[in-house]
């Protein structure tokens, strides 16, 4: 069985995220957690917060034991712009692009791969 969990509109560049994501595709849970605990990156906090809701809802809301949860799933969509404007030299002015991410974790128990396709 497969659980999701998802953050939107975190203020962070998706190519970012990903990076943090990389690490942790595919690991065990309480392996991604350790992972997570060790990145030195900005995204590793909220990306944890993703991954603690997924396990909550694999727990809580399907009756996972959340010891035997890995991560299937882990992407980062692209979510609004957010367009400011900087002031230059001689009157002109400039385009800040402040990009924004929708995190996605699923995790599960893993045997579903165990089904005749």
């Amino acid at each position: 069985m497969k659980v999701h969990a998802r953050a939107a509109y975190i203020r962070q560049a998706p190519s970012k995220v990903r990076l943090v994501l990389d690490l942790v595709r595919g690991l065990p849970v309480d392996e991604a957690r350790h992972v997570l605990d060790f990145t030195n990156r900005r995204a590793s906090d909220p990306v944890r917060k993703v991954l603690e809701s997924a396990v909550a809802n694999a727990s809580h809301n399907h009756a996972l034991d959340p010891s035997e949860l890995r991560v299937v799933a882990a992407f980062a969509d692209e979510g609004p712009t957010l367009k400011r404007v900087k002031a230059r030299a001689r009157g002109r002015a400039t385009q800040i692009i402040k990009r924004t991410s929708h995190i996605t974790i699923v995790v599960g128990d893993g045997h579903e791969d165990e089904a005749v396709h």
